[in-house]
């Protein structure tokens, strides 16, 4: 799979002060800690579901809460698949541009899947599991595809009609990438850089098993 990354940016490290300085931070955290402990029992915290103090990893437990806000505006399925729309799309570790850069993607096309929503920014998951969020003018609502394989050295047969019978007409190595013209469940028709015809659905990340697309 053709796809660049950049290495996430280390966490920015605060400076230390005397221990005045460090009895009013610790003081602060907890005061913060207790009114976020009663802003959750109170059925959940409003704005964004990551953590503010230190990590930009993301929290599941607001990850749920915000999945059932508000939040989620375009009004489609969640999760669903669509593709990058440039060939440049920079993933960042929460939804404004005030989050760090995390990697940058280079492929245009490439299949991810939208695991949330918050006003304009999608938070997508890629075909190794990892997540970010990218400003939704960056996506398509184009289908694509890409073979997915157990093992990288395995390749994906393609097939003239959807049967295991029909004449083969290439096979495909793990990365290749298609455009999803038809899928029945099983099979999809899919179109590409030299190549066209069926492929079996399992063997792809951009289609969910057993989604049908006319």
């Amino acid at each position: 799979m053709a796809q660049a990354r950049d290495q996430a940016r280390d966490q920015a490290r605060g400076k230390s002060c005397g221990k005045s300085c460090g009895k009013a931070l610790r003081s602060a955290i907890l005061s913060f800690s207790a009114a976020l402990a009663a802003l959750l029992a109170l059925g959940g915290m409003p704005g964004p579901a990551w953590s503010p103090v230190w990590s930009p990893v993301w929290s599941p437990v607001w990850s749920q809460a915000w999945a059932g806000s508000d939040a989620v505006t375009s009004g489609l399925p969640v999760p669903r698949f669509v593709s990058l729309k440039a060939d440049r799309v920079t993933v960042r570790g929460g939804p404004d541009k005030d989050h760090d850069v995390a990697w940058i993607y280079t492929r245009v096309g490439w299949p991810v899947e939208i695991t949330a929503e918050f006003e304009n920014w999608r938070r997508i998951r890629d075909c190794d599991g990892a997540e970010g969020w990218v400003y939704h003018s960056l996506l398509s609502g184009k289908r694509t595809a890409a073979v997915q394989l157990k093992a990288k050295t395995d390749l994906a047969p393609l097939y003239q009609t959807p049967d295991v019978h029909s004449a083969m007409t290439a096979r495909l190595q793990v990365g290749v990438l298609g455009s999803v013209k038809h899928c029945t469940g099983a099979w999809c028709q899919i179109s590409g850089d030299g190549f066209a015809g069926w492929v079996e659905q399992s063997a792809l990340w951009g289609v969910y098993p057993g989604e049908k697309i006319e």
